[in-house]
């Protein structure tokens, strides 16, 4: 996994964004942050990258009219369901049957912050 450190990509309030399979994050990660990060680079590829963005912004738009705050928006997309749920599991890549994030679209809790 490649990580570009810089300070201006991700924008403010976010310490890492993957973005084609390239991690931009403000610092270095930690083994979590890197893990979540690479759930995101598998979501990505098994969507060939156009169809996880564009999936990913219909999916917030949804949670942003849903819950009626960007956060809870944000935490209760399902490729971030996905990643915030598993980033402690360091060896939940070499386990993660395809398209796992889907069983995240539904769900009986929300996650509002992490």
């Amino acid at each position: 996994m490649k990580v570009i450190i810089n300070k201006y990509i991700p924008p403010k309030g976010y310490l890492a964004i993957t973005l084609f399979g390239l991690v931009f994050a403000k610092r270095e990660l930690g083994k979590e942050e890197s893990n979540h990060e690479a759930i995101h680079i598998r979501q990505g590829n098994e969507m060939l990258w156009i169809f996880f963005y564009l999936f990913y912004v219909i999916e917030w738009l949804i949670r942003l009219i849903q819950y009626r705050d960007k956060a809870k928006a944000y935490y209760n997309i399902s490729f971030e369901r996905e990643a915030y749920s598993n980033q402690h599991n360091l060896n939940y890549l070499n386990t993660r049957k395809w398209y796992s994030w889907v069983k995240y679209i539904y769900n009986d809790g929300t996650i509002t912050n992490n």
